[in-house]
């Protein structure tokens, strides 16, 4: 791991248009921001995230499997240490799962430490004859619909990269203190087969998982990756101001990197190839996803990947699909054979949130766990269907016991979304529904290569409608 400071990055005039930037009341004032935030160490290193893209060429390849989840949007209010730990506790659940299940190695990256920024589609937002600027995340404005709270200020930025640094700290702490004990985290899982009406169906696994242990703790087994464990950060890199001051340049290799996080994505809004989000990721090294919605054509993937990736790094490039239920299983089989005929090894990661959000009569925006899970189905037919690695999930989750996301094993009713429902921007599984869709994936990827027939089911009981040791660690 590259522990050598890294010396700031020179940070080249932007040349291309960039969407979905906050309207910055006093640009002295970001100016200023950004200049001590270019003079913060960085929070995280070049070798790390060398290391995840090393991880991220064995999904490419079809040696493994990356579980990638967390908040929509995170909040300052929300970083707390107990909040950090059961979104923890559920990527490792879901992790544990999905090792045995899949028989391969797990990455595990989080959306977290960074993710205080969404694109919105309208710039104001209009009540009761008022109107004032759309909430951006914390990094930019507050939730509160006032004129001070929803004014953009370059101060929060400041704001984000300490908090930021504090949730990495606290994954260390999580994960190499212990808590990550694969023993520890299986026995996590056993209120969920117990109490969950869908649980019942996974109680084969639960005991195999068991079984397995027992065995290997009695010939005394003991090997560092039962009780430590990687987790990486992810955001999408959406804010450049932010993301350009905190890129720099690697003292072993002389090549930038935006140390805001180990891995970042360009979304489905700012994918302009002409736009300075691709400018940006273009320049740095890191590992970098790019949504790709219905919209989307093989034309366009085949040119990200040119622009992207261009001398075909491994585990440089991953395509995070978010389609629909409705529209997988007819837009994504041209892209993916696109990218194939040209050559390219990309990592496929399947979003099946971001496509599936509708608004429910109580007025709550929702998502449906069937509609999900049904694009991750369509997710796994298209690849199985074109001989290709369906690479991994992207999941908008919390530790929490939120009503954000209507059905799943434990029901979740429109009218019981009023309940708990705590999200900043959109809907979240709650980690009932998370570990529930954990153990429907890993049957899915278990039977990825079974004839059609032979499949068998794995709709939910819901009402209808081992990686290397020591985690990054902040600087």
């Amino acid at each position: 791991m590259d522990t050598a400071p890294a010396v700031m990055a020179p940070h080249p005039a932007r040349r291309a248009p960039a969407a979905q930037q906050p309207d910055w009341p006093d640009p002295d004032a970001l100016r200023a921001v950004t200049t001590e935030l270019a003079a913060y160490p960085p929070l995280v290193f070049a070798g790390e995230c060398d290391q995840l893209r090393d991880r991220m060429a064995a999904v490419a390849r079809g040696e493994a499997f990356l579980l990638q989840g967390g908040d929509c949007a995170e909040t300052f209010d929300g970083m707390s240490a107990d909040r950090i730990r059961d979104k923890v506790k559920t990527l490792l659940q879901m992790s544990a799962v999905l090792t045995y299940a899949t028989s391969v190695p797990v990455i595990k990256v989080g959306r977290m430490a960074g993710q205080y920024a969404k694109p919105r589609s309208r710039p104001v937002e209009a009540r009761d004859g008022v109107e004032l600027p759309v909430y951006r995340g914390d990094a930019v404005n507050g939730l509160a619909f006032t004129r001070a709270s929803r004014t953009p200020d370059p101060e929060r930025l400041k704001r984000m990269y300490h908090a930021s640094a504090a949730t990495l700290n606290l994954l260390r702490a999580f994960t190499t203190g212990g808590y990550a004990d694969l023993r520890q985290v299986h026995e996590w899982n056993q209120d969920f087969v117990a109490k969950s009406p869908a649980g019942r169906r996974y109680e084969r696994i639960a005991r195999e998982i068991t079984s397995a242990l027992a065995f290997l703790t009695a010939c005394g087994a003991n090997p560092s990756e039962f009780r430590f464990t990687d987790i990486f950060s992810s955001h999408e890199a959406l804010l450049l101001d932010y993301e350009t001051a905190l890129t720099r340049t690697d003292t072993r290799t002389g090549l930038p990197y935006v140390t805001s996080g180990h891995m970042i994505w360009i979304g489905e809004r700012t994918r302009q190839l002409d736009g300075a989000h691709l400018e940006f990721a273009a320049r740095v090294r890191n590992p970098i996803g790019v949504k790709l919605g219905p919209s989307s054509t093989p034309r366009d993937a085949v040119a990200l990947v040119e622009r992207l990736n261009p001398h075909g790094d491994p585990g440089r490039l991953s395509f995070i699909t978010r389609m629909g239920r409705d529209r997988v299983r007819d837009v994504l089989p041209g892209i993916v054979e696109a990218v194939k005929d040209a050559g390219a090894q990309v990592a496929w990661i399947c979003d099946p949130m971001h496509g599936n959000t509708f608004t429910a009569s109580s007025g709550h925006k929702t998502r449906r766990f069937d509609d999900i899970l049904d694009e991750v189905k369509g997710f796994f037919e298209v690849h199985r269907s074109l001989a290709t690695h369906p690479g991994g999930i992207h999941i908008e989750l919390t530790g929490d016991d939120v009503t954000e996301c209507v059905g799943g094993g434990d029901e979740i009713l429109v009218h019981h979304l009023h309940r708990r429902y705590e999200t900043a921007c959109d809907p979240r599984l709650n980690r009932s529904q998370s570990l529930d869709l954990a153990f429907q994936v890993a049957e899915l990827y278990r039977d990825r290569n079974a004839p059609a027939a032979a499949r068998p089911s794995t709709a939910p009981a819901a009402a209808p409608s081992t990686v290397p040791a020591t985690v990054p660690a902040a600087a």
